[in-house]
Parts: structure tokens; C-alpha cells; sequence
């Protein structure tokens, strides 16, 4: 069983910067793939961006070269860092880890 806990989000004006945490505890953490998603209303649920064990990245089209994602194993931690945040990046925020285990979900709200 993995318990998996989002935070960071809040609200920020375009073109501002937010960095999300997504902490799990558990065992074997660290041989999963951590993937973000975000959900805005109305929308399905879409992947931003997801990390492999060894490190490996994957971004959707929309974020690349805005986003990053990291993952620090000591900590059993996995970072979003957001940049050049626009308004259609308004979402609730929720972290997979592995296939199974989510997050409750953070609330991201770029306005000004």
C-alpha cells in the first residue's frame, strides 16, 4: 500500500511560478513511475507529466519547456516545478504513484 499526499498548489498570476510536492509513504517507492495529472472542470483528467525509477521524463506538449518534474528517492518525494504559468493551466493537480495510487489532489488557480 502506498499513501500519496499533493501540496503546493495555490493561486499565482500568469506568468508566475508554483512548485508542487507529492510525498508517498510506503515500501518500494522508489520502483515506480510518479506521473502528475491535473483535471480542470469539465475536462478529463490529463497527464502533464510522469517519471521513471531511473529518472527518464515525459511532458505533455502543452507544458514542455514550462514544467519540470524531479524526484528525490531519500525523501520518497516527487516535484512539479511549473513556470510561465498561464491561465489554462487552472486545474486540480493530483499525483499516480505507480498505477494504483493517488493523491487527493491540489488545487492550482492562475488568474490576475
Amino acid at each position: 500500500q502506498v499513501h500519496v499526499v499533493e501540496s503546493g498548489g495555490g493561486l499565482v498570476q500568469p506568468g508566475g511560478s508554483l512548485t508542487l510536492s507529492c510525498a508517498a509513504s510506503g515500501s518500494f517507492l522508489n520502483i515506480y513511475i510518479v506521473a502528475w495529472y491535473r483535471q480542470a472542470p469539465g475536462n478529463q483528467r490529463e497527464l502533464v507529466a510522469g517519471i521513471a525509477p531511473t529518472g527518464t521524463t515525459n511532458y505533455a506538449d502543452s507544458v514542455k519547456g514550462r514544467f519540470t518534474i524531479s524526484r528525490d528517492n531519500a525523501k520518497k518525494t516527487v516535484y512539479l516545478q511549473m513556470n510561465s504559468l498561464k491561465p489554462e493551466d487552472t486545474a486540480v493537480y493530483y499525483c499516480q504513484w505507480g498505477s494504483g495510487f493517488w493523491g487527493q489532489g491540489t488545487q492550482v488557480t492562475v488568474s490576475s
